[in-house]
Formats: structure tokens, C-alpha cells, sequence
């Protein structure tokens, strides 16, 4: 299931049902995830993309044009781009959950001198507790990349029962030119198909 994320105020929804084939033993019968609002540099409108397992306990996020670069050729805001994503989730009467973890990919071509940074922020709304994880890739590098934000159970930040909140996932890439200006540095969370994305793990609990 995989549909386009079109402006704010989009209309994706991926539902879940049960029975999953191979389900974990404790999860809700039934999970709807809806992309309420999508904004950031790095995710221009129609440039991302969500998709939900079967199984009730991941999503992932793919993107299109999320890069970021420093250097020759690139303009003066290029060296950082963003994607926040409010979503709404779903579920029975009875569970709530958090992100237990964050898988990121993409590539990276940084020259000899230059850093680039991946920085994922979780948090949900009106709610000040939240989590924030800071990967850091170092030139000469030119290959793909993947970094992961893993919580252990004291960590994970869940939803009050009872209650909707949105969960709002904010991503950044950030490239520095350093000794290199000379030349172009750039990383990307990116994709030309579905092949590379971002995976979301769920952690559900009972209330």
C-alpha cells in the first residue's frame, strides 16, 4: 500500500487488518496511519511517499528529493534540508505505543574534509518529552549510508492512553563543506525506487 504525499492536508491512509500471517503476538487488531501535514525542504510536495507492513508493527517513509550538499555549485541554504511528518495513528482501545526504532539510508559522496549529519527528532503532540538521535559521516566517503536511532524499553516515549496524539517525526541532513569548499559534497535520503526508505518501528504496550 503506497500512495503519493501530495500538499498539506493530504488524504493518505494505510490500513491495516487483521489477521496478519505473521503478526507479533501482542498488537492491535487494526492500525490506520494517516499523514495529516508533510512540510520541510527536504520533502517538497509529492516527493515522499509512506507505505505500512502487514504485520501492524513498521511503516517506512520514502522520499525523492531529499539532499543536501556544500560546496562548488551549491546555493547558500543547500547545506541543510528538512521533513517534518505529523501523522496520525490509529488503533483499538486498550494499547498505546512509541517508535522503538529508526532505520535511515541514503548516499553520501563527501570529499576529503567534509561531514555530513543525519538527525532524527521524535516527539508527540503537545507533549514536551521526546527523542533525538545525531549520526555524523566523515569524507572521504562515497557510498551509500545507513544510520539507526534504536531506544531501549526505559527510553521509548509512548502516547497517553486514552488520548489521539499526533506523533511528529522530524528529520534533517546537514552537509559541511569544511576543507573542501572547493569542491561538492552531498548526501541524500533519497530514492529512485522503493528500494531505499526509511523504516519506522512500532512499540506497542498495553494500557
Amino acid at each position: 500500500m503506497l500512495k503519493t504525499v501530495a500538499a498539506a492536508a493530504l488524504a493518505l491512509s494505510a490500513v491495516l487488518t487483521a489477521p496478519a500471517a505473521h503478526a507479533a503476538s501482542d498488537v492491535p487488531d487494526f492500525v490506520t496511519i494517516d499523514v495529516v501535514t508533510v512540510n520541510g525542504s527536504g520533502c517538497p510536495a509529492g516527493t515522499a511517499a509512506v507505505a505500512a507492513g502487514d504485520d501492524r508493527t513498521a511503516f517506512t517513509v520514502t522520499y525523492s528529493q531529499y539532499l543536501a550538499q556544500a560546496g562548488q555549485g551549491s546555493g547558500p541554504t543547500d547545506f541543510r534540508k528538512n521533513c517534518q511528518l505529523n501523522i496520525r495513528v490509529s488503533y483499538p482501545q486498550g494499547f498505546t505505543f512509541g517508535i522503538a526504532q529508526a532505520d535511515y539510508r541514503g548516499f553520501a559522496n563527501l570529499q576529503q574534509g567534509a561531514t555530513g549529519t543525519e538527525k532524527g527528532n521524535y516527539y508527540f503532540q503537545g507533549m514536551s518529552q521526546g527523542a533525538s538521535r545525531t549520526h555524523t559521516f566523515a569524507g572521504p566517503k562515497s557510498d551509500n549510508w545507513q544510520a539507526t536511532d534504536r531506544a531501549t524499553v526505559s527510553e521509548i516515549v509512548y502516547a497517553p492512553c486514552g488520548e489521539v496524539r499526533h506523533l511528529n517525526i522530524n528529520t534533517e541532513l546537514r552537509v559541511n563543506a569544511g576543507t573542501a569548499s572547493k569542491a561538492n559534497s552531498f548526501m541524500t535520503m533519497d530514492s529512485t525506487d522503493s528500494s531505499v526508505s526509511t523504516k519506522y518501528q512500532f512499540s506497542w504496550k498495553r494500557c
